[in-house]
């Protein structure tokens, strides 16, 4: 049997509806969107329509909403674009200590551009406080950016109360939505943001292709360079088939985000009670409640996390972000919400899916709580 795969945080399958209509665009329909023929129209016509399930899904206009290669694109086109544009005004950039390295790195190399960076910490379910982020604000402060839920931990940021802050002061606010993106509810009149990052293949989309939400009226420079595509800022000519890919997800995404959220959420809540059943010393790493549905980050006691998912070959899952998987480091996130070394070691990220069934829950939970048994007894 093929391994459960529960590392739905680090990739999702593309929905076999997605595939369904992606499909035509890589053969008869082939057009370039930007030519004129009947063979453009097309191209073009299927681009817009993808444009437009994009924007109803986060809830702005289809004109705010730019296709890119993926959520590191996009974080890196917003940060990078927001800050160039908009440096004149000051060169002072707020941010958290757990977000990805898709925003981590764009801010090290704005910092080497001579922008002023601050990182703030995080509680021990891995929130910001918002009175932290007023605090950290200077008349010089120009963005902000906070990602949305943790692809770790799962943990939600209170993003609409930062987001009001962030207006007050007239600061540019973005937000790494990667991971909340069809999970949770993420309309932008609802977060407060000025820019929002989407990432395809976390929402049942190809590999490859992701979206960034900019606020109409936000000043972006480009990242890169060439004719005027995406309104000019996105220059290149569009990747069709995996553009209307997104399209068709975030579609399926806002048609079944409220049925798809609670089953998850029962799911995750019944693996955590299994898991906690038949094994001992199991601790929850991230918010109790403030979390995503489908996200369960736990800590076995006397447990290395990579030795146990080394050991049940039976279950695909990570110790953390897949960016990190195989490091040997103690995760950033779990050591910036102050958890111990032999926690955070000890902890393993089990994502579900649309795909996860209750019976490979079970199954999986099992798996684990045997092998945990065997890995405690030889060391006794």
């Amino acid at each position: 049997m093929r391994p459960i795969y529960l590392d739905y945080n680090a990739t999702t399958p593309a929905d076999p509806e997605v595939v369904e209509e992606l499909l035509p665009y890589l053969s008869g329909e082939f057009g370039n969107p930007s030519s004129g023929h009947a063979y453009g129209k097309k191209a073009r016509e299927a681009v817009e329509l993808a444009r437009e399930r994009v924007a109803a899904l986060l809830g702005c206009e289809p004109a705010e909403v730019i296709f890119t290669g993926g959520g590191t694109e996009s974080n890196n086109q917003a940060l990078i674009g927001a800050a160039l544009a908009n440096r004149e005004r000051g060169k002072h950039i707020i941010s958290t200590s757990i977000e990805h390295p898709a925003v981590l790195k764009p801010l090290e190399r704005l910092s080497e551009e001579g922008f002023s960076v601050t990182l703030l910490p995080v509680d021990g379910t891995g929130r910001v406080d918002p009175d932290l982020v007023r605090r950290a604000l200077r008349r010089d402060t120009i963005l902000l950016s906070v990602m949305h839920a943790n692809n770790e931990v799962g943990t939600i940021q209170p993003i609409r109360e930062i987001g009001e802050i962030a207006r007050e002061r007239g600061v540019i606010f973005h937000t790494d939505a990667a991971q909340s993106v069809g999970k949770i509810p993420t309309r932008i009149g609802e977060l407060q943001v000025d820019l929002l990052t989407v990432a395809g293949h976390k929402v049942y989309a190809p590999k490859g292709v992701g979206a960034l939400f900019v606020r109409r009226g936000v000043k972006m420079a480009p990242c890169l360079f060439g004719a005027g595509q995406e309104g000019g800022r996105r220059p290149g000519t569009e990747n069709v088939p995996y553009i209307v890919a997104l399209g068709k997800a975030a579609e399926l995404a806002s048609r079944n985000l409220n049925k798809d959220r609670a089953r998850l959420l029962s799911l995750r809540d019944r693996f955590h009670e299994r898991l906690q059943a038949l094994v001992e010393g199991v601790v929850l790493n991230g918010h109790p409640v403030e979390r995503l549905p489908n996200t369960l980050n736990v800590s076995f006691g006397g447990i290395v996390g990579a030795e146990l998912l080394e050991r049940t070959p039976e279950i695909a899952a990570s110790t953390g972000s897949a960016c990190h998987e195989g490091t040997g480091e103690l995760s950033g996130v779990l050591k910036a919400m102050g958890i111990s070394r032999e926690q955070g070691f000890g902890a393993v990220r089990l994502s579900l899916g649309r795909p996860t069934t209750e019976e490979e829950i079970e199954r999986a939970a099992q798996a684990m709580a045997e092998k945990i048994g065997e890995m405690r007894a030889g060391r006794r």
